[in-house]
């Protein structure tokens, strides 16, 4: 058996430093077309909550890529008395022919890009192009990501309206996009809502945010916060006549958004939601133009490993190519 085989470690500076917007946006719009094609495979969801935390593990494979492996994260929110994020995670990429580990990665920052690139995507498929107004709930790690990428990819964002969970002003969040758009903290969730083009809910979500009488018609949401059995940022009644997407429908049923569709409490899931996001970007634009003028909009994100792995791959041999991370003797 080999006795030179080696384990390459990517510690959280080496890991920021590979990742580049515009190639996770490419990796993550990967995830999605593989997760529909079929070719893309994600495995039983596991979401625990522990005395300390919430302990969750996202696993999954492309046997054509070669490509297999998983997340361990979580929430564990006393980190913040510890100068520590709340939000911790490690990924781990496997060779699919032997299971020997080839890669172990601090996966904070890639859950913040993979994430935020995916609700970058689903803004591009589903908020109107002609899209003016921002409303973020939440101006922590990913609050703050999903606004950047926002304003990445919808060039005509020009006012950016916050809420934080104390409702004061977080003057830090507003220095980062003062130079790219008008930046301000909301006179209210409602009032937030209704002066918004797109809505992002970015908490821990510990309950609704605003009303359902706020979200105008045209509207889009991405909804990010709600990831645990119980959670939720939506208001009762919302889901029914918005046009519901999904990142994977059976586990956005389970710990998403789509938990509290009637159809999904009663048992009758057909028309809880219209699809799954990967299905739209692989239809193309025709796909959205069927969309009733004036929808209500919903993308239920849940993350899914796919997301994770394309990311992951691609730092991997980023990081073999650039002699990137620390290797270290793994015989087997």
């Amino acid at each position: 058996m080999p006795a030179d085989a080696s384990l390459l470690l990517l510690d959280r500076d080496q890991a920021g430093a590979l990742l580049r917007p515009d190639d996770v946006l490419a990796a993550v719009r990967d995830a999605f077309l593989l997760h529909a094609s079929g070719a893309g495979k994600i495995f039983p969801l596991v979401r625990e909550g522990l005395p300390a935390g919430v302990f969750g593990i996202k696993s999954g494979g492309v046997a054509e890529r070669e490509l297999l492996g998983m997340k361990a994260a979580g929430f564990w929110p006393g980190n913040g008395a510890r100068g520590a994020d709340g939000h911790q995670a490690t990924i781990m990429l496997f060779d699919p022919a032997t299971g020997r580990p080839q890669c172990v990665i601090d996966g904070n920052a890639v859950t913040t890009a993979r994430t935020a690139a995916a609700g970058a995507l689903g803004l591009l498929a589903l908020a109107r192009p002609d899209s003016e107004g921002l409303c973020v709930f939440g101006t922590g790690v990913q609050g703050a990501a999903h606004t950047d990428y926002a304003l990445r990819v919808m060039p005509g964002l020009r006012r950016v309206r916050y809420l934080t969970s104390d409702g004061r002003r977080d003057p830090r969040f507003e220095a980062r996009f003062a130079a790219r758009c008008e930046v301000a903290a909301g006179a209210g969730p409602d009032a937030a809502v209704a002066d918004s083009d797109i809505v992002i809910t970015a908490t821990r979500g510990a309950g609704p945010l605003f009303s359902t009488a706020a979200v105008r018609p045209g509207t889009h949401l991405n909804c990010v916060g709600s990831d645990t059995r119980g959670k939720r940022e939506l208001p009762e009644g919302l889901l029914a006549p918005a046009v519901v997407w999904a990142d994977d429908l059976a586990q956005a049923r389970a710990v998403g958004e789509l938990q509290w569709a009637a159809g999904n409490m009663a048992g009758n899931m057909a028309r809880d939601a219209a699809g799954e996001l990967g299905a739209l970007l692989a239809a193309g634009t025709a796909a959205r133009g069927g969309m009733a003028a004036g929808a209500i909009t919903i993308f239920d994100m849940t993350g899914i490993a796919l997301q994770d792995l394309t990311v992951a791959r691609m730092l991997y041999q980023r990081a073999l190519a650039t002699g990137t991370g620390t290797g270290i003797a793994w015989p087997w």
